[in-house]
């Protein structure tokens, strides 16, 4: 028979006695369960927590609203990415965001290879004695370095678009075909020309819709230094590539200085941040960390090889749209013959080491090779010739050199 007597019932606590030792819940044997008491909410308790949410939501929907424009949506922006730490006010618009913000890469339509380069010659074709060249724009893939890829806006698929080489007094019609994602129209920059030529949009001529096609067509009546760009979305499609040189060749080749090579300086600012191109600007989160020399940023710019005593046409060309670039040669100082396709007066020619070329300008100046070496030829602005404030084999940026032997 089993012993009970040193076995606790389930009424005793656990040293054997009846009832739980202090403070349990069961007494003489008798099974009671405690329960904590509910504090009930008020009818007046709940109405004004109720209004001091709706007026903490009140407060910030008006805060929100005080430094953002909530009436635009994410259509209006059609999935616009900004650039990383740009101020955007209220008064920001929807096409204001659209023009900023960065190359859709689902819209390019080429990618160029690391080696390929821009600024290309591109003979015209002859039609009833007119000269004619065929522009098609279009979104594309560009390395400004072996590393690095950008997203542009390109002419036939180079940047800068193809050189448009023509004679003082030629007949010219340029075919520009707009395969972008949005429209455009195109500028010849300082051109003497017909109005309905001359290229702003919604001004001189209805934009150039995605698809669309438009002539223009003119006599050129000057010689020189010259360069096309876009006249549209004035914040974005220039500063992703859309420009290129136009050289007009005077009739009587004896009026031109005396040199023996030659070689373009078409200026640019990218802003590319965390894998996205954005348009370079002088505003907050758009300012550049990239800049090129056609198209390429040192060290993949070009190198000019010259001998001593020869001469060389540097033609600057101001075909960024930011800032003013100090450019600079090495090894000497230069003369400057011609500005923005003028020639310069035999006794007015300045002879400097370093001009300052703004949007739109354009100097050409010679420079002689007095002595051997690798010559650079830079922009003073130190943070200029850096890639992303990095230097590479001495520098990056708006820097070529001019290998002398």
């Amino acid at each position: 028979m089993q012993d009970h007597s040193s076995v606790a019932s389930p009424a005793q606590g656990a040293d054997g006695h009846g009832g739980m030792d202090h403070g349990g819940v069961q007494h003489g044997g008798m099974d009671q369960t405690r329960t904590d008491p509910v504090a009930e909410v008020t009818g007046p308790q709940l109405a004004a927590v109720t209004a001091l949410t709706v007026l903490a939501l009140a407060a910030a929907i008006v805060w929100c609203a005080s430094y953002a424009n909530l009436a635009i949506g994410a259509g209006d922006v059609r999935g616009a990415v900004m650039p990383p730490g740009m101020i955007m006010t209220r008064d920001t618009s929807a096409d204001a965001m659209r023009d900023m913000a960065a190359v859709d890469l689902d819209a390019v339509t080429y990618t160029a290879s690391a080696e390929m380069q821009g600024d290309q010659p591109f003979p015209p074709r002859l039609e009833d004695g007119v000269k004619v060249f065929d522009l098609d724009l279009s979104v594309i893939e560009w390395n400004i370095l072996a590393d690095t890829r950008v997203g542009a806006y390109a002419f036939n698929r180079q940047l800068p678009g193809p050189r448009l080489r023509v004679t003082e007094g030629d007949r010219i019609r340029i075919n520009v075909t707009n395969n972008l994602p949005e429209s455009t129209t195109v500028h010849w920059h300082g051109l003497i020309l017909p109005n309905a030529m001359d290229g702003p949009g919604e001004i001189t001529q209805p934009p150039i819709e995605p698809g669309q096609t438009f002539a223009y067509e003119f006599t050129t009546q000057q010689r020189g230094t010259f360069f096309y760009h876009s006249h549209h979305h004035v914040d974005r499609q220039q500063a992703l590539g859309l420009y290129g040189a136009l050289i007009i060749d005077p009739r009587d080749p004896a009026t031109e200085p005396a040199y023996d090579q030659e070689v373009l300086v078409q200026l640019q600012e990218w802003t590319f941040r965390e894998g996205y191109t954005f348009p370079a600007m002088p505003m907050e989160g758009a300012l550049p960390n990239y800049f090129t020399i056609n198209g390429k940023a040192y060290p993949a710019t070009e190198t000019v090889n010259m001998r001593l005593g020869e001469r060389l046409r540097v033609r600057f060309i101001g075909s960024h749209s930011g800032f003013i670039h100090p450019m600079h040669i090495h090894g000497g100082p230069f003369t400057i013959v011609e500005t923005d396709g003028y020639p310069v007066p035999q006794g007015a020619n300045l002879i400097k080491d370093t001009v300052n070329v703004a949007p739109g300008e354009r100097y050409d100046v010679i420079w002689e090779a007095r002595e051997p070496g690798k010559w650079l030829l830079h922009c003073h602005i130190s943070h200029h010739t850096t890639n992303n404030n990095r230097e590479e084999q001495g520098g990056g940026g708006l820097m070529m050199i001019i290998n002398v032997t």
